[in-house]
């Protein structure tokens, strides 16, 4: 099945603990049906230190599920994405607009 929602796309989350947080997906992981969005569902991770890089401990971003986030539409508002097709390509499609994601 296509990936509805994609690296780049600026969502929000519906559930847990950041509900309501906006962000942009970094990753998608479609067979596990998790993403990683920037400044969401942070954790703490102790990090060994390295010639390049400090150590310590480091708040890193976790994935989180596909289904506790929502895309966020021309407008700001949450919505569910679909699938058209315009001009004999597949689109992605704002179900509760009906305009068209990826131009």
């Amino acid at each position: 099945m296509a990936a509805k929602l994609k690296k780049g796309d600026k969502v929000v989350v519906l559930a847990g603990k950041d509900k309501g947080k906006e962000g942009t997906i970094a990753s998608v992981d479609p067979k596990a049906g998790k993403a990683v969005v920037d400044g969401v569902n942070m954790a703490i991770r102790h990090t060994r230190q390295s010639q390049t890089a400090q150590g310590g401990r480091l708040p890193k971003a976790m994935p989180i599920d596909l289904s506790n986030i929502a895309l966020l539409d021309a407008k700001g508002k949450p919505t569910r994405v679909g699938f058209d097709i315009k001009d004999g390509k597949k689109v992605r499609v704002a179900k509760t607009t009906g305009d068209v994601i990826d131009a």
